[in-house]
């Protein structure tokens, strides 16, 4: 299938760079797996943008948005070739006690607003153009909670990108060419052992976390820990640091005992999200892991492209590969790549040729 750039027009990207806002969905679903449910879906998407429209009329300053993102094995059932450079299932990591899951999700809807009735009422819209189609694999309602915290009681997101240096970071150029506009993102839903972490005396919280609770300053480097949340999620290379954005948003049943974080991370690449998670769970060197992790555990796990804007308006215009997908839904599931390539590639989004 053309990629947009092939159809030389400006390409847009899915509004991936947004500003934060109060209150969030992250709707995870699986396909269903016939012909019938992707040929709709196909239609959906390209319909989707005018369904956000219809929604956020309602209240046009409440910024309400969505990202559609896509698994690798729907990638291939959905739309056939080609496929996004980067795009695999999401990597498990396991290290002790440590381990960052991988779990089933073909559709990544990330939708948020101001407001979470806008979100309730897009999702619900969602839900009934393609609920016959899928089923959903997680659903979780996050909110802004004081002054962009998480629920452990630190500001989330402080060293995130902004503006040009944000578009930079995520949005897909010359490295990708046919799917320039484009991002990856990868998410992760962590629950909390609040009564361990509240039993630590604020001292030790910040010194696992890498800096202070009050008044979100950095610690500095003589009494930051190597092993902190924010030490080892620092990636750099050629003595760049290379950022990713996140939105992570609180979420949480305090009648069930059930408080977490919801993390979500764009990137041009996924290897500087992954490269951060193994410095988490496996640590940097290894044993030196997030000590965060003693108190927080994934148990979701998963890895999205996300087209541009441009490639899903254009879905209702160019035929797809009948024969490919027909052949990817009687194949078996992709299988993750086995060792990733630890190098992070990063020339490649200047657009040097992989040797």
């Amino acid at each position: 299938m053309d990629g947009p750039n092939e159809l030389n027009e400006v390409v847009l990207p899915q509004t991936v760079v947004a500003p934060l806002t109060r209150a969030a969905i992250f709707l995870v679903v699986s396909i269903r797996q016939d012909q019938d449910s992707y040929a709709l879906l196909r239609s959906f998407f390209a319909d989707l943008a005018g369904l956000i429209r219809a929604v956020e009329f309602r209240d046009i300053e409440a910024g309400l948005t969505c990202i559609a993102g896509i698994g690798s094995d729907a990638w291939d059932k959905l739309f056939g070739s080609p496929r996004p450079a980067e795009l695999h299932p999401f990597r498990e990591i396991r290290s002790g006690d440590r381990h960052a899951i991988s779990t089933p999700g073909d559709i990544l809807f990330h939708i948020r607003a101001k407001r979470m009735d806008l979100c309730f009422e897009l999702a619900a819209q969602i839900m009934e153009r393609i609920g016959d189609t899928v089923s959903v694999a997680d659903e979780v309602h996050g909110f802004r909670y004081f002054e962009d915290r998480d629920v452990i009681g630190f500001v989330d997101g402080t060293e995130n990108p902004r503006g040009d240096a944000a578009r930079e970071a995520v949005i897909i150029g010359d490295e990708d060419p046919t799917f320039a506009g484009g991002s990856y993102v990868i998410v992760q839903k962590y629950l909390h052992d609040m009564k361990g972490w509240n039993a630590l005396p604020v001292e030790a919280q910040e010194r696992i976390i890498g800096r202070r609770k009050l008044s979100d300053i950095e610690l500095d480097d003589a009494e930051k820990p190597a092993s902190a949340h924010n030490a080892l999620t620092v990636i750099e290379e050629n003595g760049k640091e290379l950022k990713i954005l996140r939105d992570n948003m609180p979420f949480g049943r305090p009648g069930h005992g059930e408080f977490g974080t919801y993390f979500i991370g764009y990137s041009r690449t996924p290897r500087i999200t992954e490269t951060m998670l193994q410095n988490m769970f496996v640590g940097r060197p290894p044993g030196n892991y997030d000590r965060l992790l003693d108190f927080s555990r994934a148990v979701t796990g998963s890895l999205f492209f996300v087209p541009s804007a441009t490639f899903l308006d254009n879905l209702g215009e160019a035929a797809p590969d009948i024969t490919a997908i027909t052949e990817s839904l009687t194949s078996d599931t992709l299988q993750a790549s086995s060792a990733p390539d630890t190098s992070l590639r990063i020339g490649l989004l200047k657009g040097e040729k992989d040797e």
